[in-house]
C-alpha cells in the first residue's frame, strides 16, 4: 500500500470512519485541477464511487479557499435541483495533501463532442444554463463567490495580444466602454460553460461539472462564452440554435449588451497556441473566432 492510497483512504474515512479504499485511479481534469476518482466500500457492505479535486496553483492564488467555496456553490446548486455533483467533503488543513481538496460525487457519463444528435444536444445545453441563472439567489448567502465582471476587468490587462487575432483592437474596444451598464439582475454563472464540462450518458446531459471559475453576474457572460465555444467544436448553425433557444427560455434578460460580453470571451478564449489542436483545427478556430469578434463590432458600431 502506497502513501497516497493512505491519504486518500484517511481522507474518506473523515466521511465515515468504516470507509475502506479499494481502488485509485486518475481523471482527466484539464489543467486547473488534479483530480482522482476513488472506489471505496462503505461500512454497509455498498461500494461507491467518488472524485477527488486538488486546485491549481492558479486557482488556489486567486482563492485559497476555493475548494470549501466549490463545496459550497455545489449544495447550494445541488438544493437548487441542478445536474451537479454531490459534494461530500472538504478538507484545507493540509493533514492529507499540500493542496487543499473537495470530494464530491462520481458521475458515470463523460464529455460528449459527436453528438447523435445535435439539436437535441443544443437543446439541452441551453436548457441547463438558463436553469443555472434561474437560481433563486434571493435569499442565498452567495458572498463567498466574486464577482466575475472584476476578473474580466482585470483580464484586459493580461491578455496577451494575438495580432493575427486583432486583439489590442478588442481590448481597447472594451477598455473605452467600460464600465458595461447593468441591465440584468446578478445571477449564478458557471463562468466556464462548454462541452468539455458537460458530462453525458446515453444522449441524456447528466453532470455540469468544474465550477472553479463561477461568481456572480450577468447571465450575458456566460452565454458570451458557450457561444463561441459553441461556434469553435459545432459551427454558426449551432451557436445560433443555441443562441435562439437561450433567449426564448430567458424572456426576462436584456441581451443589448451582448456584444460587449461576446468581445470578453474572445479575449478569454484566443489562447490557441495553448491548447494543442491539430493545425487545421486551429485554423478552422480562427477564423470562427475572427466571424464572432466581427459580428460583435458591427452589433456595437450600429446600435
Amino acid at each position: 500500500m502506497t502513501n497516497e492510497f493512505k491519504r486518500f483512504e484517511q481522507l474518506i474515512q473523515k466521511l465515515d470512519p468504516g470507509n475502506k479504499l479499494i481502488r485509485v485511479w486518475d481523471l482527466k481534469g484539464g489543467i486547473s485541477a488534479q483530480v482522482t476518482g476513488l472506489e471505496a466500500l462503505q461500512s454497509r457492505g455498498q461500494n461507491i464511487r467518488m472524485v477527488v479535486r486538488q486546485h491549481g496553483d492558479n486557482d488556489l492564488k486567486r482563492n485559497p479557499n476555493i475548494a470549501a467555496d466549490e463545496h459550497k456553490l455545489l449544495r447550494v446548486l445541488k438544493a437548487a435541483g441542478l445536474p451537479v455533483p454531490t459534494p461530500y467533503y472538504f478538507d484545507q488543513s493540509g493533514e492529507f495533501f499540500s493542496k487543499p481538496c473537495v470530494i464530491i460525487e462520481f458521475i458515470d457519463g463523460k464529455p460528449e463532442f459527436t453528438p447523435s444528435n445535435l439539436k437535441e444536444y443544443i437543446f439541452q445545453l441551453a436548457t441547463n444554463l438558463a436553469k443555472i441563472h434561474r437560481v433563486d439567489c434571493s435569499n442565498l448567502d452567495l458572498s463567498f463567490l466574486p464577482i466575475l465582471e472584476n476578473t474580466y476587468v482585470e483580464m484586459l490587462n493580461k491578455v496577451i495580444l494575438d495580432e493575427t487575432l486583432n486583439l489590442s483592437l478588442i481590448r481597447d474596444l472594451l477598455k473605452s466602454s467600460m464600465p458595461i451598464p447593468s441591465l440584468n439582475k446578478e445571477v449564478i454563472l458557471h463562468g466556464d460553460y462548454w462541452p468539455g464540462n458537460i458530462l453525458w450518458k446515453e444522449d441524456k446531459l447528466v453532470s455540469i461539472i468544474d465550477w472553479e471559475d463561477s461568481g456572480l453576474g450577468d447571465p450575458l457572460a456566460d452565454l458570451a462564452n458557450s457561444q463561441l465555444e459553441i461556434l469553435y467544436h459545432f459551427g454558426m448553425q449551432a451557436m445560433n440554435d443555441f443562441t435562439n433557444q437561450y433567449k426564448c427560455m430567458m424572456s426576462e434578460v436584456n441581451f443589448t449588451n451582448l456584444p460587449y460580453w461576446q468581445l470578453f470571451a474572445a479575449l478569454r478564449l484566443s489562447t490557441f497556441p495553448e491548447w494543442g489542436l491539430e493545425k487545421s483545427k486551429e485554423n478552422n478556430w480562427r477564423k470562427r473566432h475572427k466571424t464572432f469578434v466581427h459580428q460583435a463590432i458591427n452589433q456595437i458600431r450600429f446600435n
